[in-house]
């Protein structure tokens, strides 16, 4: 008897035991912080914004899962996911095949398409203008990709990348006071801040064929954890969360496609 005992106790302890270790199993998000309005720090220094805020509200969904952010440099989100130091990336990403070869993708948190913007009366008013122009943009984006890919198709009048470290928001000041032509970035984050720090810029809509949405990226062996958040975003769609946190943070209703979310990238 004393045996069987002893023998549903070690049982016990080794169920236990898993139980803790797939609870305690630690994942952390890397952001940069500094694209608001979806990922930037508060007045208290902690970090907030909508891919924050949708991360924490899916995680209510998702179990044995321990998640903590991490601010760091944009240059280094990538590499921290490549080595195992971030498990999760948020930084209002977009889609690139490149990306998708390496890292897993969660389904579209918001749909939220690039602009052109420049200022108020520049000639510049549609992609056919930016020849032979100059703009400002990070290495490893998808816009300054966007920019590459541009003038491999118009390679007798291409346009100028200005390789730079600041933040969208100074590179908006910069192109109000004129230090180069144009800047093309996402709808939201653009809106916001020109709203924010009222520059005199114009914001002109793109016709592209470029996937528009907004994504959270994992790391390669991070599958369950992404099928489960990819679960829970759908449950944030349906509850109507998703739409307060667009409202809230966005400043609008920028819901992807409902379909959308039936498919992982």
């Amino acid at each position: 008897m004393k045996k069987v005992l002893l023998g549903l106790a070690v049982l016990l302890s080794a169920s236990l035991s898993v139980r803790v270790e797939a609870a305690d199993k630690k994942t952390v998000v890397a952001t940069a912080g500094d694209i608001k309005p979806f990922s930037y720090q508060n007045k208290k220094g902690q970090l907030t914004g909508y891919d924050i805020q949708v991360i924490k509200a899916a995680s209510k969904y998702i179990n044995d899962y321990k998640i903590s952010f991490k601010k760091t440099a944009w240059d280094s989100i990538f590499v921290g996911l490549d080595s195992d130091i971030y498990q999760v990336a948020a930084n209002n990403l977009s889609y690139t095949e490149e990306r998708a070869n390496k890292y897993l993708y969660s389904v579209p948190i918001a749909k939220n398409p690039l602009v052109l913007v420049v200022k108020k009366g520049s000639k510049i008013t549609s992609l056919n203008d930016i020849g032979g122009k100059t703009t400002q943009d990070d290495t490893g984006t998808s816009t300054a990709k966007f920019v590459d890919d541009w003038n491999s198709q118009h390679s007798d009048n291409p346009s100028t990348i200005d390789y730079s470290e600041e933040d969208v928001t100074k590179r908006l000041l910069d192109l109000d006071d004129g230090e180069f032509d144009y800047l093309i970035f996402d709808k939201i984050s653009v809106e916001t801040i020109i709203k924010q720090k009222n520059l005199d810029l114009t914001v002109i809509e793109l016709n592209t064929d470029d996937n528009p949405n907004n994504y959270i990226i994992f790391s390669s062996d991070s599958k369950q954890l992404q099928t489960d958040f990819n679960k829970a975003v759908k449950k944030l769609y349906n509850n109507g969360t998703l739409e307060k946190l667009s409202q809230k943070y966005l400043g609008g209703s920028y819901l992807p496609e409902a379909s959308a979310l039936e498919v992982s990238k």
